[in-house]
This record gives structure tokens, C-alpha cells and sequence, in this order.
């Protein structure tokens, strides 16, 4: 294997947090807890290129949206604002799926 293919092919940790744009604590306790495929080798982590883009665009947004919802769990405003979003649609909060809608006049 050529050296030019083996720099590409597998990263280091700070290339790995400079590709991905993040701090490098944050990737080496993703990779610690196994949310971004990498391997520690003594005290290095290397991560193969492919595998980080194949977890970028694999990436279950709907966990994201679970997480970002659980950050607004406690949120006091949340109430009022859902509220007022139901209102501005005109409909019931956790309405009624079964009920006709009115028809258009």
C-alpha cells in the first residue's frame, strides 16, 4: 500500500476533528463511547475515512431529534409555545385524527 493511500485512507484524531469541524475532546469521547467508529491503539485513535463518512450519512436523525427534544424536556416555556403553535394552526392540541375537517368554503 502506497504512503499517499495510507494518509487518506486512515486518520488520526486531530485529522479526524479537523474534518469533521469539532473539538478534539469531542470526537475522542465519541470514539470512547463507540457513537463514531474508531479504534484506540495503545493511546492512539486512528479512524478510517470511509467509516466516518459512511456514520455521517447513516446518522439516525430521528436520534437527533429525540436528543434535542429531551433538551427542551424541562423548558417552562414549552407549554405556552406549543399552545400557541396549535392555536396559529387552528386546530386542538393532540386533536382528534379521526374527526372530519371542515370543508373549504
Amino acid at each position: 500500500m502506497s504512503q499517499t493511500m495510507m494518509n487518506t485512507d486512515v486518520l488520526t484524531l486531530d485529522e479526524v476533528a479537523h474534518y469533521l469541524r469539532l473539538p478534539k475532546e469531542t470526537i475522542e469521547r465519541q470514539a470512547a463511547h463507540n457513537r463514531i467508529p474508531g479504534r484506540r491503539i495503545d493511546a492512539n485513535w486512528r479512524f478510517l475515512k470511509v467509516a466516518v463518512d459512511d456514520w455521517l450519512r447513516s446518522y439516525d436523525s430521528r436520534a437527533i431529534l429525540l436528543q434535542q427534544a429531551g433538551a427542551l424536556a424541562k423548558d417552562e416555556t414549552l407549554p405556552e409555545l406549543r399552545a400557541g403553535i396549535y392555536a396559529e394552526r387552528g386546530r386542538p392540541e393532540g386533536g382528534n385524527k379521526n374527526k372530519p375537517s371542515a370543508s373549504p368554503q
